[in-house]
């Protein structure tokens, strides 16, 4: 928009704060477009809907204490990419997905004011209740009794990372995830772990299946890979509601999560969520919106509904039809140097 339209920049700033479009509806109708496809496929393939939660920072730099009209609702959060407080706009994305189609269905501000967990809640909330026994994808941070609760209600089991201080009871005694490991490897305890192989990677994990704290009766995985078996640090621990998974059903599942870091990724390289020079907070929200509807126009133009497909279409569809113009101008006798002058 900045590049083509040939209003000043601040007309696009001023659009996107202004409320005076009405964003409330372009993001329902968005919303409503995702369930309907990915609720669809679900009934028509019988496969589990995945709900994939994460969230990503936009990093801004940190304004001057002089700084007269610094940007809106910015702030310290902890990026575990850069594993330090980073200073920028943090957003929780939330993707459906279903035998093989993959939609972004929101990107939400978190503000402080409401709690990534409460957000998700919320999220769990809004959601028809699956034709299938679906599932809640994400990390450690978003599990926990409330969040895990409200996906139940609505026919989603959770499998997702767990901390490894997370509290488990082996056989009646209360002790961590990681005590609990290095207990199994002093006792030499290799024989209860067994190989299972996700994405060519072997691992070697142990199932302990009881109650958590808040979460009854769950399958929780202790991995390690298998060229560092019994190293702490290698320690990685996963978690599914769903005790009738297997194993590898239940890794095999949680490697779909990736999908959102690549959504995140193609959001910040190709459609720019994190290059904004906009100061207020409903600006930026409304240019996340739009941001997502570009995304989804170009899942749509794809026939597998892949981001990157589309992408590339829409982009030799612009080309051509560049080409084309400035063909049939020339076809027709038109004047170069009032062409030039038009583009400039």
């Amino acid at each position: 928009m900045e590049k083509c339209s040939d209003k000043h920049r601040t007309s696009i700033s001023r659009f996107l704060h202004n409320d005076q479009w009405n964003a409330s509806s372009l993001e329902k109708a968005m919303k409503e477009l995702v369930i309907h496809t990915i609720y669809e496929e679900a009934e028509r393939s019988g496969k589990p809907i995945l709900c994939i939660v994460d969230d990503t920072i936009a990093s801004k730099t940190k304004p001057s204490s002089k700084a007269i009209h610094p940007m809106e609702a910015a702030n310290f959060h902890f990026s575990h990419l850069k594993r330090k407080q980073d200073y920028g706009h943090q957003a929780v994305g939330v993707l459906l997905s279903c035998n093989g189609i993959t939609l972004n269905y929101t990107m939400i501000m978190y503000d402080k004011s409401v709690s990534k967990i409460d957000t998700v809640k919320q999220i769990a909330e809004e959601l028809p209740t699956a034709p299938t026994s679906s599932y809640l994808l994400c990390d450690s941070w978003y599990v926990c009794e409330k969040v895990v609760n409200a996906f139940i209600c609505k026919g989603f089991h959770t499998v997702g990372a767990l901390k490894t201080n997370r509290i488990l009871y082996p056989y009646g005694t209360k002790m961590n995830v990681c005590e609990f490991a290095g207990k199994l490897i002093e006792a030499k305890c290799r024989e209860l772990f067994h190989l299972v192989t996700v994405k060519g990677r072997k691992y070697y994990v142990y199932r302990y299946e009881g109650n958590l704290n808040g979460i009854e009766n769950a399958v929780v995985l202790l991995s390690y890979p298998a060229k560092s078996f019994g190293k702490e640090k290698a320690l990685r621990a996963f978690i599914s509601t769903n005790a009738a998974l297997s194993d590898e059903e239940i890794l095999d599942l949680y490697v779909v999560r990736w999908e959102i870091e690549v959504y995140f990724r193609d959001c910040k390289m190709k459609l720019a969520v994190d290059k904004y020079q906009i100061r207020s907070a409903n600006g930026i929200k409304h240019f996340w919106l739009i941001a997502s509807l570009a995304y989804m126009i170009a899942c749509f133009e794809s026939k597998r509904y892949n981001f990157s497909e589309g992408y590339h279409l829409l982009s030799q569809t612009i080309r051509r039809e560049q080409i084309s113009f400035i063909f049939d101008y020339a076809q027709n006798g038109g004047d170069k140097s009032a062409l030039l002058e038009n583009i400039a």
